[in-house]
């Protein structure tokens, strides 16, 4: 280390105190940095760990700062390190492990832990906190083992415990003192909506009861209440709160209240030591949230970096939940009384709900439910106490023609230093940086380079409106691009013109549409191939010199000119027939390998060129399609049929799908799973569409990929019947068929469209389902397997698989 740079040591590697760490290197701010840990891990974010509870990612998953980040940046990290002591006059910190770490600055960063109630049975076996990572591995544990949980507590951190005990397949039932649910940021209308939305879920409550005991031996097995009832439960998770974790500050003689005393430049009562985030205590409050940290930690940053900065004066309280498809989002006063002036609006068809107050005519709250796409605009306005007028009333109430410019407005008002992102606490000014300096065009460009959007997403929506702001009329040009070099024109453009040509081929397309290059390329032939089979599905005919090499030959060519079989098994399922056929052809032929896929199929690698129509033959299946943009496999788990956990029988219904829209072309290759039960063990969570069966029916999620751009899947809809089930993944198949782009999975079509789009097309408005489910139909009446096709043909026969075949 440099003896010429001050000392500066962090203690506490949370978001707090890492996110003020961040916010010092964009500043260029110059000390020999240590950061102490309690936890085994590198920097992570909190706010997802309900995702790593129910398992739909991992702890790398949601690492904000890797091993690689301290050592790029010279930050010597000590993880699963508690802070003992910290010596003001020698200006030292002691470790329970025995290091002494000298400073000339010091920052605690302690945050907060849960606060567990002070009633007997607390220290039962079966009893736990959510706040880190080791309470998602010791609730997974339980989940794997026990069968009925209750969550004491119904805030955001009981409610998303809640969500993720039942994606794991517990028995929830939510414990709450209150009648109303998250009553601290949400009014009685949002809060009974939200119960309602997470009944439908499956999650269970008991409001208005107060736990007095949890009972059992060793073990918890239940809770008792003040009214004298009972609730059996073998695990139970307390969510009634956090406290600021203080005990080492006020070991150390520092002025302490409910947290951390500061002033507005988070200096506490003593010389040189600073504390930022759920530990402190300002002007009276504790924020147990993530934004007002962030915008603590940049008061911080530029205090220590020597750049004039405001006085942090306090944050307006904004809450954002989103759990398995509920949006809800509160900012500033939500209780309505005399004084307030009320604008609100409910609609039961679509679940939102919105509720506007103003004091005089100062925005001073706001209530979303369902819908909270002005979220961050409100949260700016209340934290402004704008003046309501009728631009701002036309773009929060969705009215008259003044929403369009009320966002570019307040973008182009917004501070540089204002706060966009609150889960990785990016600027405005560091999105504006980023977009002129490096010559961004995308959010996704943005996201990789600053962070902004890459958690809850919540912040998209403006990160795009600076970006339209920024790029003013190039944003138009940038977002227009061909499908290749070939033409100017996008996939829209095109289709819209074929059906109002009534263009019939691949050449008559781009001799009408005026192609640069005549015979087109690898990238818009088989784009166009496919666009024209979607239009016209019984009459087009398909033309396959426009395919990729491997679509042509009805299976997967390797890097040593021999090709890949994988015959259909419907649901992952066969037979012990179908296993010896797979193994004397395997022989016959000198299959070099068979694998076992992850979609739960049998992979024949190494099969000649001239071998394949034998193949074909003396398999006597059907083509897997692991070379097409078609479906490729449904993946399932046992179900119901042999799984104590299941109940839902999907290994029927994955079977039923993949016989239903089997050889279907696509804009790209399709994978669906179907699980019996909550747990996951099909991964619905990362396929196209995911299927997972509970104990009313099924909820059917989509856009998910495992991929190089992994992505989990969103929850569109719950159904009660296996006829809504095959009716609904049918219209969301042909609104993808009919939407997308050429080679644009599901994960990238689903974010282009929105999830609340194609939720209105196929969920929402019936006879449009229909229409879309009546066009597919027509499309599968043309299919037929390939194979046989191929084999029912000699001479393409001969010249595909007798002769060198042309690479496309």
């Amino acid at each position: 280390m440099s003896r010429t740079r001050e000392k500066l040591v962090v203690v506490g590697n949370g978001m707090a105190g890492i996110g003020m760490l961040e916010q010092m290197i964009k500043l260029g701010g110059r000390y020999d940095i240590q950061v102490i840990g309690s936890e085994p891990h590198p920097n992570y974010n909190r706010i997802m760990l309900s995702y790593v509870l129910e398992g739909t990612k991992t702890v790398e998953d949601i690492v904000l700062n890797d091993w690689s980040w301290y050592e790029q940046h010279g930050i010597q990290l000590h993880t699963g390190t508690t802070v003992t002591r910290i010596d003001t006059e020698a200006r030292k910190v002691h470790t329970g492990s025995g290091l002494e770490i000298p400073y000339d600055k010091l920052i605690i960063a302690t945050g907060s832990k849960p606060f567990m109630l002070p009633i007997p049975g607390i220290d039962k076996d079966g009893v736990a906190g959510f706040r880190d990572i080791a309470d998602c591995q010791r609730m997974r544990e339980a989940a794997s083992s026990y069968r009925k949980a209750a969550v004491i507590g119904g805030g955001l951190l009981g409610l998303e415990a809640a969500k993720g005990l039942v994606s794991l397949g517990m028995d929830v039932t939510v414990v709450h003192l209150m009648e109303d649910l998250m009553e601290r940021q949400l009014d009685h209308q949002a809060s009974a909506m939200l119960q309602a939305e997470l009944e439908r879920q499956g999650i269970k409550f008991a409001m208005g009861k107060q736990t007095v005991e949890i009972t059992g031996e060793q073990r918890v097995n239940g809770l008792l209440f003040k009214d004298g009832s009972r609730l059996d439960a073998d695990f139970v998770v307390m969510a009634v709160g956090i406290q600021p974790n203080t005990a080492v500050a006020a070991g150390s003689g520092m002025k302490v209240n409910r947290g951390i005393v500061v002033d507005d430049y988070m200096q506490t009562s003593l010389p040189d030591v600073y504390a930022v985030g759920e530990c402190v205590e300002h002007r009276g409050v504790c924020y147990g949230l993530v934004a007002p940290l962030f915008e603590q930690g940049l008061v911080l940053a530029k205090r220590l970096c020597g750049v004039d900065t405001k006085p942090y004066e306090g944050s307006v309280m904004a809450t954002k939940l989103k759990i398995s498809g509920v949006d809800v989002f509160s900012a500033g006063e939500f209780m309505d009384t005399d004084e307030h002036t009320v604008i609100s609006a409910k609609d039961d068809w679509k679940r939102t709900y919105k509720k506007v107050l103003l004091r005089g005519n100062q925005i001073v709250g706001a209530v979303l439910f369902g819908d909270v796409s002005e979220s961050a605009n409100l949260q700016k306005l209340v934290r402004q106490q704008a003046e309501m007028n009728d631009e701002i009333y036309g773009s929060i109430m969705g009215t008259g023609c003044c929403g369009g410019g009320a966002k570019t407005a307040s973008v182009e008002t917004m501070a540089d230093d204002e706060i966009v992102c609150g889960c990785n606490g990016v600027t405005k000014q560091a999105i504006v940086q980023v977009i002129t300096e490096q010559g961004l065009t995308t959010v996704d460009e943005i996201k990789a380079c600053t962070g902004a959007t890459r958690s809850c997403g919540g912040c998209k929506p403006v990160v795009e409106d600076i970006l339209k702001y920024v790029l003013g009329d190039g944003f138009a040009a940038a977002a227009k691009k061909g499908i290749c070099g070939c033409t100017a024109m996008g996939r829209d453009e095109i289709v819209a013109e074929i059906k109002a040509k009534g263009l019939q081929t691949v050449r008559e397309v781009m001799h009408v549409l005026g192609w640069s290059q005549p015979e087109g390329c690898s990238k818009c032939r088989p784009a166009l191939n496919y666009y024209l089979g979607m239009i016209y599905p019984d009459t087009y005919e398909d033309e396959a010199e426009s395919r990729f090499v491997n679509e042509r030959m009805s299976a997967n060519i390797q890097k040593d000119g021999t090709f890949t079989v994988v015959p259909r098994m419907y649901g992952g399922v066969t037979t012990p027939e179908e296993l010896k056929r797979i193994a004397d052809v395997s022989l016959k032929y000198d299959v070099k390998v068979v694998k076992v896929t992850g979609g739960q199929r049998l992979d024949l690698i190494g099969v000649k060129k001239e071998d394949l129509p034998k193949v074909w033959t003396e398999l006597d299946m059907p083509s897997g399609y692991a070379y097409a943009k078609s479906l490729r496999t449904v993946k399932t788990c046992v179900g119901s049929q042999f799984c104590r956990f299941g109940t839902q029988d999907s290994m029927s219904m994955g079977a039923l799908l993949e016989r239903k829209f089997e050889r279907l072309d696509f804009p790209a290759k399709l994978k669906l799973a179907v699980n019996g039960c909550p747990r996951n063990c099909a991964e619905s969570c990362t396929k196209d569409i995911g299927i997972v069966g509970n104990d009313g029916g099924w909820e059917i999620f989509i856009g998910g990929n495992g991929g190089i751009k992994a992505r989990l899947a969103d929850s569109l809809c719950k159904v009660k019947s296996d006829d809504e089930l095959v009716e609904i993944c049918g219209a969301v198949m042909q609104l993808y068929r009919e939407t997308a782009n050429y080679l644009e999975r599901t994960s990238e079509w689903v974010e282009r469209m929105g999830l609340d789009t194609v939720r209105a097309q196929v969920v929402e408005d019936s006879s449009n389902r229909k229409a879309l489910m009546e066009r597919i139909e027509l499309a599968l009446a043309q299919v037929e397997d390939p194979w046989k096709k191929l084999l029912r043909d000699p001479h393409k026969r001969d010249l595909l698989f007798e002769h060198k075949e042309p690479v496309l």
